[in-house]
């Protein structure tokens, strides 16, 4: 299980809490975003629900599948899927995550 802790800042006032700080995390349930695929567009970046697996397009892409995604089921955090990067964004709470060391 992944413990994650909202960035400092991220963007948002100092000392923005987040409830959705532990999951399990899931497998992505594909390797791009099908609703980009469908359409023929290969997105710029890809999130990971990490409640479900459901892989979709962030918001800098044409179709910000991710955030449908979220509207349409309430699943509050997703990862980014960009090699090298680690951090998740918590659209309940709208903060930024960065992963906690393992313990």
């Amino acid at each position: 299980m992944t413990r994650w802790a909202p960035r400092p800042d991220g963007g948002r006032p100092s000392g923005r809490r987040c409830s959705h700080t532990s999951s399990a995390g899931r497998a992505p349930l594909s390797d791009t975003c099908p609703a980009c695929a469908a359409l023929g567009r290969a997105p710029a970046d890809l999130l990971l629900c990490l409640t479900c697996g459901h892989v979709g397009c962030s918001d800098s892409s044409p179709g910000a599948h991710a955030t449908a995604h979220f509207e349409s089921c309430g699943h509050p955090v997703a990862r980014t899927l960009a090699p090298g990067e680690h951090w998740a964004w918590c659209y309940e709470d709208e903060v930024y995550l960065d992963p906690l060391p393992e313990e």
